[in-house]
């Protein structure tokens, strides 16, 4: 999670309580700041996507999935929090893969890749996939063929710091981990694993040894015209089971948008996050006639309900630029940049799950 003292990296931000923000919407007045905007989920080096896509939309000829390319190019190049990009998060095996999804709210049309290996600009590769094909997903080294196939380099995405990383995890008898119901005992090995008998077996969805950050940028852009697009990239959880793939690149998880109603942008725990697809049932509850606080919270306590542990952030904007947020198990932020803003806002949004609070 990025903590408050790195917001002295981006000194053009401006720090807003949640109370305050949302004051200007429970009288029924819109705290939307006007056409253009862009949301993301996270403040700290995070706004450095929000300035790149919001300038983007000042120029002529830049459209609503331009800036959400460029703001979460922006991250993967400046490797923010080391959650997002190359060089980061790496697998069992000390690699980093890179998860990404871009969507167009006009056309709902997608594109996305999952477990990318050896090339970095996910985000252009997802839409390389949306532009460039019928499909909406690809994955794995096919992903890497068709990438370097579209004039992306291939190149190695493991950093000195990130190898270091993975040693001295290792070291450490590779805590935390994913693996669940295997022998040897994941809390105290590094395995091979196989599966633990039946008998043995528990009923439990944790990792072992907690678990690391889960960072991930999610950015929502709406065009002066009324267009909207949303993306996100992330390289997904820290020494995860090589192969896996979180919400990240799942339309309706890491990320939706439907320019009738309005986007959502997703962080947390992406392997609970996903079986609920939260960014869709957002923007659902938008059409609905909920707002956007009200419309993230709902989507929040839904996955709170079966797992009451979850880390979640959700960031919901209307169609017309109203925002709102609601997270679990941590104090998440998020970022915005609207018409006549001369500098990034970034809001924190206290868990609902907090003390006292009712699901």
């Amino acid at each position: 999670m990025t903590p408050a003292y790195e917001l002295t990296l981006a000194p053009l931000v401006l720090w807003l309580s949640t109370s305050s923000v949302l004051a200007r919407s429970t009288n029924g007045t819109s705290n939307s700041p006007g056409l253009p905007m862009v949301i993301n989920t996270w403040g700290g080096p995070f706004t450095a996507a929000t300035d790149a896509a919001y300038l983007s939309l000042l120029q002529p000829g830049t459209s609503a999935l331009d800036a959400v390319e460029i703001g979460c190019s922006t991250c993967e190049a400046n490797q923010c929090d080391g959650s997002v990009g190359y060089g980061g998060s790496p697998d069992e095996n000390c690699e980093t893969t890179l998860d990404a999804m871009i969507m167009d709210g006009t056309t709902m049309k997608s594109g996305a890749v999952a477990a990318l290996r050896r090339v970095r600009e996910a985000i252009s590769v997802a839409r390389a996939v949306l532009e460039h094909t019928t499909h909406t997903l690809l994955a794995g080294d096919s992903a890497t063929d068709f990438a370097a196939a579209n004039g992306f380099a291939v190149q190695e995405l493991t950093t000195p710091a990130s190898a270091a990383s993975c040693a001295q995890w290792r070291a450490g008898g590779c805590q935390p981990n994913y693996r669940i119901n295997v022998t040897p005992d994941p809390a105290t090995s590094c395995g091979p694993y196989t599966p633990a008998a039946a008998a043995a077996a528990a009923d439990n969805d944790s990792p072992s040894g907690g678990i690391e950050g889960h960072d991930t940028i999610s950015l929502i852009a709406l065009h002066a015209s009324g267009a909207m697009a949303a993306g996100t990239s992330t390289n997904g959880a820290g020494r995860k089971v090589p192969g896996r793939v979180g919400d990240g690149p799942i339309t309706g998880s890491g990320s939706y948008v439907d320019g009738e109603a309005g986007g959502c942008g997703a962080t947390g725990d992406g392997d609970v996050m996903m079986r609920f697809l939260p960014c869709y049932q957002a923007v659902e509850n938008l059409r609905r006639g909920m707002r956007p606080r009200e419309a993230a919270e709902d989507a929040v306590r839904r996955m709170l309900r079966r797992y009451p542990d979850v880390q979640t952030g959700i960031v919901v904007v209307d169609a017309r630029g109203e925002h709102g947020a609601a997270g679990s198990g941590w104090t998440f932020t998020y970022a915005y940049r609207g018409a006549g803003m001369d500098r990034t806002a970034v809001v924190s949004v206290p868990p609902i799950n907090g003390p006292g609070a009712d699901l």
